[in-house]
């Protein structure tokens, strides 16, 4: 499941940040919608997989209340989930 979870923070990641830098510009600038809608719901459903995957392995990664919350704001903080990889996924269990 550690390598499933890494691989949704990194799926995350990289929507929440075509998201904010390439769909919503492009829907305010030239009035086209279609890339937010496009993008919305698949990061919305991986942003909730983030979640519920970080609460399961919570037990298993032995984090403590700060480490997890840590790791939960990630997932709304631009390249937060990058940081999670880096600082408490990777060889880090």
């Amino acid at each position: 499941m550690e390598k499933l979870f890494r691989i949704i923070a990194l799926l995350e990641g990289v929507s929440y940040l075509l998201l904010l830098f390439i769909a919503t510009p492009i829907k305010y600038v030239a009035n086209d919608p279609k890339y937010v809608k496009m993008l919305g719901m698949p990061h919305g459903l991986l942003f909730i997989a983030y979640i519920i995957l970080a609460f399961l392995l919570k037990p298993e990664y032995k984090w403590n209340s700060r480490q997890f919350l840590v790791v939960l704001i990630a997932s709304i903080i631009p390249f937060g989930t990058f940081y999670v990889d880096r600082k408490y996924l990777k060889n880090n269990k």
